[in-house]
């Protein structure tokens, strides 16, 4: 039996074949080779429509839909969204518990020896929410959306350069409810993207920064987003003392699961691709 070569199954993913069309055998070459030529003008045509589609009628990216789906949400929930620098300092992530040793610091993206491109959001939110309260006295709520940079392995799910969405309440709950709260969040934002139970799973995971406090959002097996709630150890070092909750969201891994794409580099900022299709075609 024949198999695709291997610079046809490059291009075939590359055009989002199923998989099981990619594991397709045939009794000859020449049938193959010919079932490959059929296969790719479909796609071909495929992907040129979806691209029209998107110059002609949508206009934003799945991406930016994605996005746009969960700003509305919070805005509804009462949220305000804030933007902050994406070049912070070595010692805020010293104050993330990220400091010589910790396994977490290989990641980062090195500006000079003081600054790096921020690798989360939550350091400078610590600092929005700290500040906010102060002036306010009320319970703050806030996210951003936003680039951050980590040298990651270059898998199927990851990116060096990847948007996050960080959601943060502060002083808003009493002490002992924040994990309903942070379940009520989590949930409210399944239904925000149209995904009913079933369609995603919450999983208790250790969190390489603020430990046993949080939880994860699967969808599809992968990762979508993370949970945690304070008080918590790391708060006294940006004067925070209040009880919190927060969740950030990965907008690539929520656009690639809710379009069932297979590698997240389909969804990210890339020359290659524009909304999961790509441009050589």
């Amino acid at each position: 039996m024949e198999k695709y070569t291997v610079t046809q199954s490059e291009r075939l993913n590359e055009l989002n074949a199923p998989i099981e069309e990619q594991e397709r055998e045939f009794e000859t070459k020449e049938e193959r080779n010919e079932h490959f030529r059929k296969l790719e003008k479909e796609l071909t045509r495929y992907a040129r429509n979806d691209i029209f589609d998107l110059l002609e009628s949508r206009h934003l990216t799945k991406y930016r839909i994605t996005g746009n789906k969960m700003a509305d949400w919070l805005m509804e929930e009462g949220f305000t969204e804030v933007i902050t620098p994406t070049i912070i300092s070595r010692d805020s992530l010293k104050k993330m518990g990220i400091d010589s040793g910790s396994q977490f610091l290989d990641q980062v993206f090195w500006v000079d020896g003081k600054h790096c491109l921020r690798p989360m959001l939550a350091p400078n939110l610590y600092v929005e929410m700290r500040e906010l309260l102060r002036i306010t006295k009320k319970p703050v709520k806030i996210f951003e959306m936003g680039s951050c940079f980590r040298k990651e392995s270059q898998g199927a799910q990851h990116l060096n350069e990847f948007t996050m969405l960080n959601l943060v309440e502060l002083a808003a709950v009493k002490d002992g409810e924040q994990l309903a709260e942070l379940e009520r969040l989590a949930l409210n934002a399944m239904e925000a993207l149209g995904l009913k139970e079933g369609e995603y799973e919450f999983v208790q995971e250790d969190s390489e920064v603020y430990g046993k406090v949080s939880f994860d959002i699967l969808i599809n097996g992968m990762e979508v987003a993370s949970g945690s709630y304070g008080p918590h150890f790391l708060d006294a070092n940006w004067g925070v003392f209040d009880t919190w909750v927060g969740i950030g969201f990965g907008i690539e891994r929520l656009t690639m699961a809710l379009d069932k794409g297979r590698t997240i580099k389909r969804y990210g900022r890339t020359l290659s691709f524009i909304d999961g299709e790509p441009l050589n075609i």
